[in-house]
């Protein structure tokens, strides 16, 4: 492979925005290494991919310990790239981790124990060959281990110089904000929050996005696009046989595809033709249109998403007319409140 060499003009087409009350920014558009950087994917895709975005000002790369398959595979993906071709660049990343997930037997390998936090964050660091990570999140809430204890293994990754900012990732509300305030009182605030969040998913517009402006928590949403379904890959009607809905394992299903959601996609797609947009770019913009929106994670399996992806971010403002249209498509599938 040729030695990489940045692109003078990487930070020519991204916006950069603040992640709640902090000095830190982030791109518009973040990279997710939850699919395609696994030890079962091809390492010259995911270079393709890194290094493309990179180019292109995308200067945040997320991941998780458990991230593959196998676990913890992405991470070493990550960092052969960091020692191959990003070395030079490492203070021109924001590199993101996450514990809480299952990753080793035994009682101490799951959830969020101070022991399982830092051996895992050790485990992360040793896989990407790195000194610290910019970002470290509790990946989900514990309903086991006492939040003071967590909060306290989090404000420790950060003293010991693991770690320089805490995020916390599928926290409710009310959680948020004593998550929040206990990490508040440790002298290390929370800066940001990792949600689900689409046009099909607006769990977060009913307390979370108040809690996160609240307590000055940026966003970062995951899954924006539906896990595919904001794509034009079934718009036909269809499921391909290579998509995430043929198979029964995964998050999304094949029952999940109903025929009225299909009917709301392509109305959504025929808005997005009218913008010059691609249905995946018109779901971006959608999500970045709220103030409180730090950054979108997109994932990506070829260099040609990433460019979709910054092109959303510099697409113009959704009008008030085209929101409240968009409103009105997406009613049928909201649920009962």
């Amino acid at each position: 492979m040729d030695p990489y060499l940045a692109s003078s003009r990487r930070y020519a087409e991204m916006t950069y925005r603040v992640s709640g009350r902090s000095g830190l920014k982030l791109p518009a558009i973040s990279l997710g290494l939850w699919h395609n950087f696994g030890g079962v994917d091809r390492y010259r895709t995911g270079r393709d991919v890194v290094l493309a975005a990179f180019d292109h000002g995308i200067t945040h790369f997320d991941l998780a310990n458990n991230y593959g398959p196998p676990p913890g595979s992405a991470e070493e993906t990550l960092g052969a790239l960091l020692r191959n071709d990003l070395a030079p660049y490492r203070d021109e990343l924001i590199i993101s981790t996450k514990a809480g997930y299952a990753m080793w037997d035994g009682p101490y390998g799951d959830w969020g124990s101070r022991k399982n936090l830092i051996a895992s964050l050790d485990q992360s660091l040793r896989r990407m060959g790195l000194d610290y990570v910019d970002i470290f999140y509790h990946h989900r809430p514990d309903p086991n281990t006492p939040l003071e204890e967590t909060m306290a293994a989090l404000a420790y990754a950060i003293s010991s110089g693991r770690a320089l900012y805490v995020g916390l990732s599928n926290y409710p509300p009310e959680q948020l904000k004593r998550a929040a305030a206990l990490l508040r009182g440790l002298g290390t605030p929370c800066l940001i929050h990792q949600p689900r969040y689409s046009m099909l998913d607006r769990t977060i517009e009913h307390g979370l996005l108040q809690a996160l402006e609240a307590e000055g928590v940026g966003c970062i949403a995951f899954s924006p696009l539906a896990q595919g379904v904001l794509t034009d890959r079934y718009l036909g009607g269809s499921i391909p046989a290579d998509s995430r809905a043929a198979g029964t394992t995964g998050f999304l299903r094949p029952e999940h595809l109903t025929a009225e959601k299909i009917e709301v996609v392509r109305a959504l797609n025929d808005v997005a033709l009218g913008r010059g947009q691609t249905l995946a770019q018109l779901a971006l913009s959608w999500v970045l249109r709220h103030p409180g929106m730090t950054s979108v994670l997109i994932g990506a399996s070829r260099p040609s998403q990433i460019l979709d992806g910054v092109k959303a971010a510099q697409a113009p403002a959704l009008t008030p007319d085209l929101l409240a249209r968009i409103d009105g498509l997406l009613a049928p599938l909201a649920p009962a409140r």
